[in-house]
């Protein structure tokens, strides 16, 4: 496996892989809460919030980063961090890994990377949010593994 920092050539494939990845969670998970208000009040068009959000993740100057990783010559995944500097903080901002890469140590590599890289720019502690629902177990998984404590909190929705 190869892990190398983003180019632009990366972003079509970056931007598909998280619309694949993340396609479970929207329609099996978010879709049916509350009848489906909450993806279509919140998450409507959750494909082209991705597609805005995928080309901005990398952007060294803002201290945003996005490395991927290939094997045999395709990426298998990518991870998208910042840095805040001034607070010593770094925060995961999104991880994605192919699902036929999905338990071979390829998210174990990302996200260690990312963290090489937090800890030689003066980082102290790194931030990785997700969900708890069934979807993210295996990152609860992963993020448990690698040293990661969890801080519990809940979102409740209504309907009005």
């Amino acid at each position: 496996m190869l892990i190398r920092a983003c180019v632009q050539d990366d972003l079509a494939r970056l931007t598909e892989l998280t619309i694949d990845t993340f396609r479970p969670f929207f329609e099996d998970f978010v879709g049916p809460v509350l009848d489906g208000l909450v993806l279509t009040t919140l998450h409507a068009d959750w494909r082209g919030d991705y597609r805005e959000l995928v080309p901005t993740l990398h952007d060294p100057d803002r201290h945003k980063y996005v490395a991927v990783a290939e094997t045999d010559g395709l990426i298998a995944g990518y991870v998208a961090w910042q840095a805040d500097l001034a607070r010593h903080h770094g925060e995961i901002t999104l991880l994605a890994v192919d699902e036929r890469h999905r338990g071979d140590g390829t998210g174990t590599a990302l996200c260690e990377h990312a963290f090489a890289d937090l800890r030689g720019r003066g980082t102290e502690l790194v931030e990785i949010g997700t969900g708890g629902d069934p979807f993210h177990a295996p990152a609860r998984a992963l993020y448990e593994s690698l040293g990661c404590v969890p801080f519990p909190t809940v979102y409740y929705y209504r309907q009005l």
